[in-house]
């Protein structure tokens, strides 16, 4: 795994050796951040379930101004600060080592608004709606902002009071949906 493209371009990442952790292919994440790059540069990011922090990375290298991690692995965490050293991005990093719900609680109560917000949850843990649900609960997202949220094809993410789907695409097995605050124009 591979950041795909801005400072840090083509340095590779170290990976967490867990059977639960399904790293975010170069592929899909190329497709994924030519549909978002006119939003990225200057964001404020939050990587869900972030295991490596491919996604957060890729971001930053591209240039957003600070990415937000969050993950309960703590072999993750522990890949994931060594890839923030290795990419020299952990002075415009935050890790919260925990449970999403109380890393959404404690930014919410900082009132920071995320531009992106990547959901790249286990895929058959169920926890896609109850994210979305929270993003809104806590009201994370910002007035502009984006949720890509990387499921498995046969999984239907449905659309939460709140938040709109504005465009699908499928990658094998894998699919992206986005999704932008409800009453937004469309992308």
């Amino acid at each position: 795994m591979r950041v795909i493209s801005g400072v840090v371009r083509g340095l590779k990442l170290n990976t967490p050796i867990n059977d639960d952790i399904r790293p975010t292919t170069d592929r899909v994440k190329e497709s994924m951040f030519n549909i978002i790059a006119a939003d990225v540069y200057d964001s404020i990011v939050f990587d869900v379930f972030s295991g490596s922090g491919a996604l957060g990375i890729e971001a930053l290298s591209r240039g957003a101004k600070k990415a937000y991690f969050c993950d309960n692995n703590k072999q993750s965490i522990s890949v994931l600060e060594k890839n923030l050293e290795k990419t020299r991005f952990k002075d415009i990093s935050e890790v919260f080592v925990g449970d999403f719900h109380k890393s959404m609680e404690k930014y919410s109560s900082q009132n920071i608004k995320f531009d992106i917000i990547f959901v790249d949850p286990p895929y058959y843990k169920g926890l896609f709606e109850d994210v979305l649900k929270h993003i809104i609960i806590y009201q994370l997202l910002s007035e502009d902002g984006i949720v890509v949220v990387e499921h498995d094809s046969k999984t239907d993410i449905s659309e939460v009071e709140g938040l709109v789907k504005y465009k699908e695409k499928k990658y094998g097995i894998t699919m992206l949906s986005f999704f932008t605050l409800e009453g937004k124009d469309e992308q």
